[in-house]
């Protein structure tokens, strides 16, 4: 199916003074034959959605226009929703980029993930990266059922090489049957508060990151809290939760150590 022709497909980029605002949409069900469909898969402007080849049971789809921006004034969101028994993978093709732009009110990124019972959502972006002279807010909520699972990946990279970072406010709320089990915000840039950069946030790294991952196994067996390495830790969270922080001095090794925390997660010693 092609971006903007499934049901309810629509364009809804909007141009204006203020910015572009844009939303990609992505709906994935059960085909009742041990497959998913995506019955949604819809997307405008600078945000395309392409399916990709997959595992037969798991739907696949990447986000392959956001490298464009956001710039200044811009509003992004992205949706993704995995219905009962759905297995969905998204991922994209390229960092995000935040940009200075002409408008000077912030930039927004907005990201809403809704799990049902029963089913699996992996959401693995490429980094984003905060430019020099940039302002954005980025918000990221998962709401899941009790019974669903969830591995989500979350990088940010502080400035291009050799250039200080531009703003970035970034939150994670993550919800697991109608309570909350992280809820989290991070500034970093000009105008954050002060020692961001410090020892006692980023000790001096120019990339950070979070895995979550929410597994219904991990309720009756929670994951034991543990250093993974230098600058990375597991700690537990409460209800089928597990939450790992890392900082790195770039994107490249950030991302081994992230990996390599996946891994842990999917041990059944974990």
């Amino acid at each position: 199916m092609n971006p903007g022709t499934g049901p309810g497909a629509h364009h809804g980029t909007h141009h204006g003074t203020g910015g572009v605002r844009a939303t990609a949409r992505i709906e994935a069900r059960a085909d009742g034959r041990g497959g998913t469909v995506l019955p949604v898969l819809e997307s405008d402007g600078p945000l395309a959605l392409r399916r990709t080849r997959g595992e037969p049971d798991e739907a696949r789809v990447l986000l392959v226009g956001a490298m464009s921006g956001p710039l200044g004034g811009d509003h992004f969101a992205v949706e993704a929703m995995a219905g009962p028994g759905a297995r969905l993978r998204v991922g994209s093709v390229a960092a995000t980029l935040a940009l200075p732009g002409q408008v000077k009110s912030g930039a927004r990124y907005d990201v809403r993930l809704d799990v049902a019972d029963g089913a699996e959502l992996h959401w693995l972006p490429e980094p984003l990266i905060s430019a020099q002279g940039s302002d954005l807010h980025v918000t990221t909520r998962a709401d899941l059922a009790p019974d669903a699972t969830l591995v989500l990946r979350e990088e940010q990279v502080l400035g291009r090489v050799g250039e200080d970072p531009g703003r970035l406010t970034s939150r994670l709320t993550v919800r697991v049957g109608g309570r909350t089990v992280l809820d989290q915000e991070l500034a970093c840039g000009p105008g954050a508060p002060g020692g961001w950069d410090g020892p006692a946030v980023l000790g001096g790294h120019r990339a950070v990151g979070q895995l979550v991952v929410v597994r219904p196994g991990f309720a009756d067996r929670p994951v034991t809290a543990r250093v993974l390495g230098p600058g990375a830790a597991l700690v537990p969270l409460a209800g089928p939760a597990a939450l790992v922080s890392a900082v790195a001095p770039d994107g490249r090794l950030l991302r081994r150590v992230l990996d390599e925390a996946v891994k842990v997660l999917a041990s059944p010693d974990a």
